[in-house]
């Protein structure tokens, strides 16, 4: 349950704009409650009504009841004014708890203001007044200034403050993408397929297959944002010091020798001074403190001397030294990320600095990756005799599943069983959003993968102009997209890398990612020809330039692992020599 306070002196505005406001946040979806601090000796009950006799007579509490409400009256026998915490415990769970009066307590408020009260700002001596709402410009604010009418800016602002959201119900557009049979189909006539018109046409045709949530700030690392976020709170939420010091105001100042008197007290991060320095005074100020009423102006501890009360230092400072304003790294309602950004761990920081602590974002993607084939065994030990090969896809793609940011699903292995196979895409399609496979994907006698999507779902089979993985087999089980992946594990990396990652982040939300790579000079000599690209397994050297694996074979698999990035050549011919420039793309810009 949210608190959140509209104060202001009498006849402000107080109790309209708190009309307004509940009006305009139930609308929204939110339950609303309202608490109100009665002045006056004003009684909720009057002589001559059924409940004030039953108090009279001695009753400690009264309920009254109708169709319409209820209400229950408490005797407070010993004259106390209950707190404002022990007034709310009284109140059922809802959203948010708008609080009229109670400007003494520590509590966030927004203050009413009229120019015909004549009335001093609340805002400028108290730090718990976030914003101000009037029907003028007043002068000196260092918080947000709404029109007084301007409800639903008002509304806005609050729930932003509480940490609610602007509305309780997730936008309409952040329906998952529903895949369609044809998604991958190329046009007509299409052979071999370059690897830059392959990624245009996985990136034209795929969107968001996952649906959203809310989870907490400090749980959502690696989460993808689904809406904007916006700043709850301005970062600093209040002009603020820089320095440990002493704090005036700087017209009160000039050249030479300065000489100011030390009020008595001081600010401190979390404890700020309540009052205000006069001109021709300064305040001993910490670090972070609030700045207080008077000052504009620090100056380092190292650079003044105090004797008797008063400090000491060489004139002119710089107006506005050492001293940070409000909002100077980000503004209450600004967007702080947009829809799409992944979470690092200095983004929770920075969320958690504006005061957010909930946020939309796209469910995890689950990928499932399987395996398929009767000559695929799990590694023994090495007992398994010479015929059978060990599953060296699956541990590797669900490793990189993971290391992308997804729930990865072990969907196992598979014999060449079309039945068994069926079954195991039935069931996989309720616990995954795709599913990455390996082997199985042609159009041999026991490929089942592709005879089984042909026959009741759909496959499209994409010969790609790429050295190593040209097949590359897109198909559809039950609206779940279906990677498949050449069975040799180095052609499975490449592809995996080149095309299965920039997928996954569009479908998890993220939109599409491209691998940074950098010029290098060539620690070797490569002769090759025009037609398909490639990718060969390449380590950076001590000196800065960029060597191959000694065989291009990708039966190879100690190449990946002796390998920390891939050298990438275009689709046309061209002769290597040492010292050319190649592009080298390193494994950490393909996320492994």
């Amino acid at each position: 349950m949210k608190i959140f306070g509209v104060c202001g002196w009498k006849n402000s505005g107080k109790t309209g704009l708190v009309e307004r406001l509940v009006y305009e946040i139930t609308t929204r979806g939110f339950k609303v409650a309202t608490l109100k601090h009665a002045h006056h000796q004003f009684d909720v009950d009057h002589k001559g009504k059924d409940s004030y006799r039953h108090r009279e007579a001695g009753a400690v509490e009264v309920l009254l009841a109708s169709s319409k409400r209820w209400a229950l009256m408490h005797e407070i026998d010993d004259g106390s004014e209950p707190s404002l915490d022990q007034l709310l415990t009284h109140l059922a769970p809802c959203d948010l708890v708008l609080i009229e009066g109670y400007k003494r307590d520590k509590h966030m408020k927004i203050e009413a203001n009229r120019a015909a009260t004549g009335q001093p700002l609340l805002a400028l001596e108290d730090a718990t007044v976030c914003a101000v709402a009037s029907d003028h410009k007043p002068d000196g604010l260092s918080v947000p200034l709404f029109d007084l009418d301007d409800t639903a800016a008002i509304s806005d602002f609050i729930l932003q403050q509480s940490g609610l959201g602007m509305r309780k119900t997730v936008a309409p557009d952040l329906t998952p993408l529903s895949m369609q049979n044809d998604c991958f189909a190329l046009p007509e006539g299409t052979k071999w397929l370059p690897v830059d018109e392959a990624l245009a046409h996985l990136r034209g045709r795929l969107g968001p297959v996952v649906g959203v949530e809310i989870t907490p700030v400090a749980k959502a690392e690696g989460a993808v944002l689904a809406l904007d976020q916006t700043a709850l709170r301005s970062n600093p939420p209040g002009a603020n010091s820089a320095m440990d010091g002493y704090g005036f105001a700087h017209a009160s100042t000039g050249d030479g020798v300065q000489t100011l008197a030390l009020v008595q007290g001081r600010a401190a991060a979390g404890a700020p001074f309540d009052g205000v320095v006069p001109a021709g005074s300064a305040i001993r100020i910490l670090t972070g403190a609030l700045i207080p009423a008077g000052v504009d102006t620090v100056i380092m501890e190292e650079n003044a001397s105090v004797q008797a009360e008063k400090i000491s230092f060489q004139g002119p400072v710089k107006a506005g030294s050492n001293a940070r304003s409000a909002g100077e790294d980000i503004q209450a309602g600004k967007v702080a990320f947009k829809a799409g950004h992944k979470l690092r761990s200095p983004d929770l920081a920075y969320l958690t600095g504006i005061g957010v602590s909930q946020i939309t974002v796209h469910k995890r993607l689950r990928v499932g990756v399987l395996s398929t084939g009767d000559e695929l065994v799990a590694a023994d030990g090495g007992q398994s005799p010479a015929p059978k090969t060990y599953d060296a896809n699956r541990p590797m793609l669900l490793s990189m599943a993971r290391r992308w940011g997804y729930a990865a699903i072990d969907l196992g292995h598979v014999l060449d069983d079309r039945a068994l196979l069926k079954d195991c895409l039935d069931d996989a399609a309720n616990r995954v959003d795709v599913i990455l496979t390996t082997g199985g994907a042609s159009a041999g006698d026991e490929d089942h993968v592709s005879a089984l999507l042909r026959q009741e779902g759909a496959l499209d089979a994409w010969r790609i102009a790429l050295k190593p993985g040209r097949p590359l087999a897109l198909g559809i089980w039950q609206n779940v997209p279906i990677f498949g992946l050449p069975g040799n594990p180095v052609a499975a990396f490449v592809c995996a890398a080149i095309f299965a990652r920039p997928s996954l982040s569009l479908m998890s939300g993220a939109g599409w990612i491209k691998p940074q790579g950098f010029m290098v000079p060539a620690a070797f000599n490569k002769s090759k020809k025009a037609g398909r690209r490639e990718y060969l397994r390449a380590r950076m050297l001590d000196d800065g330039r960029v060597d191959i694996y000694k065989s291009e074979g990708s039966g190879r698999i100690s190449g990946l692992s002796w390998a920390d990035g891939l050298v990438e050549l275009p689709d046309q011919a061209m002769q290597v020599q040492q010292g050319d420039p190649v592009r080298y793309i390193p494994y950490g810009s393909f996320g492994i």
